[in-house]
C-alpha cells in the first residue's frame, strides 16, 4: 500500500450511502474495456443474465460464447482461448465455478499458468432463498490453494469495476467472487486500485481494535465501527480485496498498532481470510492480546433473506459490534 494512498471512507456516513450491484458494475466496466480490446472474450454457463455477463453478451455477441450448463467445459475452453492469445472471462455461479470445475481450473488453467479470468457470482450466504446448495462459502479456500491463482473479493461497485480493468491487464489466472446482493458504496470514484493491495478505510487516533475484512463484509464493518466509536471503542479498519497475493505489509502495520485483531468474512472460517491473518501474525512474531475470526463456522447455509442470514450467522452490523465488545471485555 502506498503511504500517500488515501482510501479512508470519510463520506460514508455523510448521508445515505448509494447501494449498487457489484455484478452490474463489473459487467459494464468489462464491456467498455472489451470494446477497446478485441482480445477479450466472454463465456458463460447459461447464466449470462445473472452472472456479470449480461451487458457483455448483448453488446459483444460475436465475442460471447454460451457454453450451456457445462462449467467444466467452460473453463477448459477458456484455457484454450488463453493459449491462443485471447483474454477469456468465464462467468457462472461460484457454487458451480469453482465448485464444479475446480479440477479443470487446477489442471488446464493454473498448471499451465493461463491468464483465464473466472467470475464466481452469487458468492456467500447473500444468495438468500436459493439455500445451502447455492450459497458458496468455500471458494476462497479452494482458489487460494491453487498455485498461480490470484483471488479477489471487492467490497463495493466502484472496486468491482476497477478490478475488471485490472484483471484484463494481469497475465495470471484470476478469480473474482461477486455477491448477489447490492452493497453500499464507500469508495470514491477517483480512488485508484492495484491487485495485491489492502486499503485502510477507517482510522481512529489511539485505536485499540483492528478490524480486517473482505468482500461483502466491509460495508457491514464500516457501519459497526460507527457504533463502536459511539461506545468509545477506537478502531481501525483494513479492507482486503486481494486475498492472494496478500498485502502483508498493510495488515502487519495495523497489527503492530492495536491490542486486538478481528477478521470478518462471508466465508467458512476454515481456509479463509482469518486463517491467513492468523498465520501471518504467528510467522512474523506479532503478539496480540486478543484475536477473533468472524465468519461461518463449519456449517452450511440455509434459505432466508440476506438480513436474516447475516443475523443468524453473526455477520450483520449488530452482531459484529457485540462480538468485538465481548472480545475486548474478556
Amino acid at each position: 500500500m502506498s503511504k500517500d494512498d488515501n482510501h479512508l471512507a470519510k463520506d460514508f456516513f455523510g448521508g445515505t450511502p448509494k447501494v449498487e450491484s457489484l455484478r452490474s458494475a463489473f459487467d459494464h466496466a468489462l464491456t467498455k474495456i472489451a470494446k477497446r480490446n478485441r482480445r477479450i472474450v466472454g463465456l458463460s454457463a447459461d447464466l449470462a443474465s445473472s452472472a456479470a455477463m449480461k451487458e457483455f453478451a448483448t453488446s459483444l455477441g460475436r465475442r460471447y460464447i454460451e457454453v450451456g450448463i457445462t462449467e467444466q467445459n467452460m473453463v477448459s475452453m477458456a484455457s484454450g482461448l488463453a493459449h491462443a492469445g485471447y483474454i477469456p472471462f468465464a462467468a457462472s455461479y461460484s457454487s458451480f465455478s469453482p465448485g464444479r470445475n475446480w479440477e479443470q481450473t487446477r489442471t488446464t488453467v493454473c498448471l499451465n499458468n493461463q491468464p483465464v479470468k473466472i467470475i464466481g457470482s452469487h458468492a456467500g450466504l447473500n444468495v438468500g432463498a436459493d439455500g445451502a446448495s447455492h450459497q458458496m462459502l468455500e471458494d476462497i479456500a479452494l482458489m487460494r490453494a491453487l498455485p498461480n491463482m490470484v483471488v479477489l473479493a471487492p467490497g463495493d461497485a466502484v472496486e468491482a469495476a476497477a478490478f475488471a480493468k485490472l484483471m484484463a491487464a494481469d497475465d495470471r489466472p484470476n478469480y473474482i467472487r461477486l455477491p448477489r446482493c447490492d452493497l453500499p458504496t464507500y469508495n470514491d470514484a477517483k480512488n485508484e486500485f492495484k491487485i495485491g493491495q489492502a486499503y485502510r478505510l477507517w482510522q481512529d487516533d489511539d485505536a485499540t481494535v483492528g478490524v480486517i475484512s473482505t468482500g461483502s463484509m466491509t460495508g457491514q464493518c464500516l457501519r459497526a465501527l460507527r457504533q463502536l466509536n459511539a461506545h468509545g471503542v477506537r478502531c481501525e479498519l483494513v479492507h482486503v480485496p486481494t486475498i492472494k497475493p496478500l498485502d502483508a505489509e498493510t495488515i502487519l502495520e495495523t497489527c503492530g498498532r492495536v491490542d486486538a485483531i478481528v477478521t470478518v468474512e462471508e466465508h467458512q472460517l476454515q481456509g479463509g481470510l482469518g486463517e491467513l491473518v492468523a498465520t501471518l501474525t504467528l510467522e512474523r512474531g506479532v503478539v496480540l492480546h486478543h484475536f477473533a475470526r468472524i465468519g461461518v463456522g463449519d456449517e452450511f447455509g440455509q434459505s432466508g433473506t440476506v438480513d436474516e442470514l447475516w443475523r443468524v450467522y453473526g455477520l450483520d452490523e449488530d452482531s459484529i459490534v457485540r462480538r468485538i465488545m465481548a472480545l475486548i471485555a474478556s
